[in-house]
């Protein structure tokens, strides 16, 4: 069965960038803007599931696209005065 992970993006005032909150082992990201962060976070959080979610037997054994999980993107639900 298909595990679901999910990743927020954060707003931090002081350094003025963009971090992420996930429950996928090895994932961080920190962008300057938003966009970038919403571009990027696909292929990142794919990669990071690949590497730190399976078990080499899975790995060996299992398509691609059984492999992946659901990845649940939140948006911030308020922008920052200063983004």
């Amino acid at each position: 069965m298909k595990r679901t992970f999910y990743v927020k993006a954060h707003w931090d005032t002081e350094a003025k960038v963009w971090y992420s909150e996930t429950d996928i082992e090895g994932l961080f990201i920190e962008t300057k803007d938003l966009a970038e962060f919403e571009e990027i976070m696909p292929e990142l959080a794919r990669d990071m599931i690949i590497a730190n979610h399976n078990t080499s037997p899975e790995l060996a054994s299992k398509s691609p696209e059984d492999l992946f999980a659901m990845v649940t993107w939140m948006p911030p639900t308020q922008m920052p005065n200063a983004a």
